[in-house]
């Protein structure tokens, strides 16, 4: 935890505001896996989850196409943007007939808890899935009826723009919502936007001392073990 948290900083809200992969579900399985496997398979090297999370760590890295296809370049095997895509999207979404990594997905906050924030603050996402990929996971959830806008990287400038923020702002004053991320574009995107940010940052994380040092410089209030554990920032 950071300073902050260990004084108990409690802050007021209005709005929350939460990224999705990472934060509310467990990607491990899934983009990290199939980001993964595109490199290994274009590449024909044996790259690593350490490999993998440098580049995470990276600014404008939230695109795991826009990564994976940096990644390979720097590899030696040069790779455009749509052919990285196009080769990530059968690790995730399956080809031939064989079942994608899409399907492990899963959800790392209840309903329940979802629900209490819903009574309490007005909840809203911004995440870089598409469209599509935010349907597939969130549309048979339970809780997903409590947020208010849904902002995907089909609706808005991609991360760190700040744009997805700002649209869901709708012009009300940004210090009256506090947004939740995992990755270095999300604590940009904030900074950019004026939102207060607190970042999900797990001590496993394979880069946590370098992450912790990015996000406190990005002026994080907190950093969390879990999304859950944001209940602990906000005043009763």
């Amino acid at each position: 935890m950071t300073k902050a948290s260990r004084k108990k900083i409690q802050i007021r809200p209005q709005i929350l505001i939460f990224d999705v992969d990472g934060v509310l579900v467990d990607v491990r399985g899934t983009y990290w896996r199939a980001a993964l496997e595109t490199v290994r398979q274009l590449s024909g090297k044996r790259v690593t989850y350490a490999e993998l999370h440098k580049w995470k760590s990276q600014p404008g890295n939230n695109d795991d196409w826009a990564m994976t296809s940096a990644w390979l370049t720097a590899l030696g095997r040069p790779t455009t943007y749509d052919e990285a895509r196009a080769a990530f999207e059968k690790f995730y979404w399956g080809s031939h007939g064989k079942p994608g990594l899409v399907r492990n997905e899963k959800l790392l906050v209840t309903p329940a808890q979802i629900e209490r924030w819903a009574r309490r603050y007005e909840l809203n996402l911004f995440t870089g899935r598409t469209r599509q990929e935010f349907s597939f996971t969130f549309q048979k959830w339970a809780a997903t009826k409590h947020f208010r806008r849904v902002i995907t990287m089909d609706d808005a400038e991609k991360k760190p723009h700040p744009e997805g923020l700002q649209i869901i702002l709708a012009g009300r004053d940004p210090r009256t919502a506090l947004y939740v991320g995992d990755n270095i574009d999300d604590a940009l995107a904030a900074q950019g936007a004026g939102v207060p940010f607190a970042a999900i940052l797990g001590p496993r994380d394979p880069d946590y001392r370098g992450r912790r040092v990015r996000f406190l410089e990005l002026g994080a209030l907190a950093l969390l073990p879990r999304a859950r554990d944001v209940s602990r920032l906000l005043a009763k």
